[in-house]
């Protein structure tokens, strides 16, 4: 099968079998005890335990760090980095979806930086500065959502407030990244449907972001183009396999559907350095506060986001809506778009089946107004456009 090979700047290998570049690359570099950091639910199973006994064959001194689940916390990078001290580690395997990634890159940071994680947050006032040896790493995702394998960035969560920090350097950038698609055609229908909605919204805020970046917009335009085509596909064969169709797991179609998912997350990635928007503000308290999972936070509210934003974006909202092949090349016909994709992959149609409350109303719109994405949102949002984000979403009339 072909491997082919991009940069952008990132050394980026892609197509079926392409992880098995991974040992030749640390050995390219002259490392030899790399930690593969992945999340604990994956560590059993095929991509971490094949992944690991190809290194151990190539003579390598592997070793493996687990210990990430949910929306990543402090705690598991400060258990990350004693993991990395007792192996004697001399680089990174992040493994997994954007949780594990977004660990890795934060125990990176740590191993070589004084004091506490959240000191490095971004532009906050007295921020230390990120100045020291990064130790090498190389990027490999199983999900096909945050992008966060091409990121510059690492977002982990207060574990006592579940507030998200954003830490940001160019330094935390992977030396290079194995897109593999077979390390994702094991992915159930739901996990494959929630981290593809994540993925559409980086790409879709992106586009609609605030400022002139015509490098974004192009990325963002392809990479929506790439989710409508194998989005739909990739759940479908979920789906197909979980009822018991196993032999559609290694189908050409079912492996070209999650290249071009797995392509499409790492554009997003690199799109939304420009910029996201209200989705995400919404997103990012809904994780907050009732523990969300990202990517379906996303797949809930962006109807009712894009929405908000047609009064003042429709011409961009159009030019998706071509791009996705909507029935009604309008803002309002993306917007019905993402509804219909939503209701077809099995997302909830508001956030009350997904389990959200009245109740939890007054903190979300708390952490979403504080916030730092929605500034960049091509309409401004204000405290009541929030609450009525909210209640809308709810399914409150």
């Amino acid at each position: 099968m072909t491997i082919f090979q991009y940069n952008f700047p990132t050394r980026i290998q892609f197509g079926p079998g392409a992880v098995r570049g991974l040992a030749p690359a640390l050995a390219e570099m002259g490392k030899k005890r790399p930690l593969i950091v992945t999340d604990r639910g994956l560590a059993p199973l095929a991509p971490v335990t094949r992944t690991r006994d190809e290194l151990a064959q190539a003579g390598l001194d592997v070793a493996v760090f687990s210990g990430v689940w949910g929306n990543p916390v402090k705690s598991q990078v400060t258990a990350g980095v004693a993991a990395f001290k007792a192996h004697g580690a001399d680089s990174i395997v992040g493994l997994g979806g954007g949780a594990a990634i977004d660990v890795a890159k934060a125990i990176l940071l740590m191993v070589n930086h004084p004091g506490d994680l959240f000191e490095y947050e971004d532009e906050k006032p007295g921020a230390r500065p990120i100045d020291r040896e990064i130790p090498y790493w190389v990027s490999v995702p199983t999900t096909a959502g945050t992008g966060s394998e091409v990121g510059r960035s690492t977002v982990i969560s207060d574990d006592e407030t579940h507030v998200k920090k954003i830490i940001f350097s160019p330094k935390l950038l992977a030396a290079r990244v194995f897109l593999d698609p077979e390390l994702t055609l094991e992915l159930p229908a739901a996990v494959t449907a929630a981290t593809g909605m994540d993925a559409l919204t980086h790409l879709v805020e992106a586009y609609l972001a605030k400022g002139f970046q015509p490098l974004c917009d192009g990325i963002a335009l392809a990479g929506t183009k790439l989710v409508a085509q194998g989005l739909p596909r990739a759940v479908d064969f979920a789906r197909r396999i979980e009822r018991g169709e196993k032999a559609l797991a290694h189908a050409p179609e079912h492996v070209e559907a999650r290249g071009q998912m797995l392509n499409a997350a790492t554009m997003g990635g690199v799109a939304f350095q420009k910029g996201l928007g209200v989705t995400h503000s919404l997103a990012h308290a809904l994780s907050t506060v009732c523990d969300l999972h990202h990517g379906l936070a996303n797949g809930i509210a962006i109807p009712y986001a894009m929405s908000f934003n047609a009064s003042v974006a429709a011409e961009r909202l159009t030019d998706l809506a071509r791009m996705v092949g909507a029935k009604e090349q309008s803002a309002r016909g993306f917007v019905v778009w993402l509804e219909e994709l939503r209701q077809d992959i099995g997302i909830p149609q508001d956030l009350r089946a997904a389990g959200v409350r009245d109740e939890h109303l007054d903190r979300l719109v708390q952490i979403a107004v504080a916030d730092a994405c929605h500034p960049n949102n091509p309409r401004p949002v204000s405290e009541s456009d929030f609450r009525a984000l909210f209640r809308q979403a709810l399914g409150a009339s």
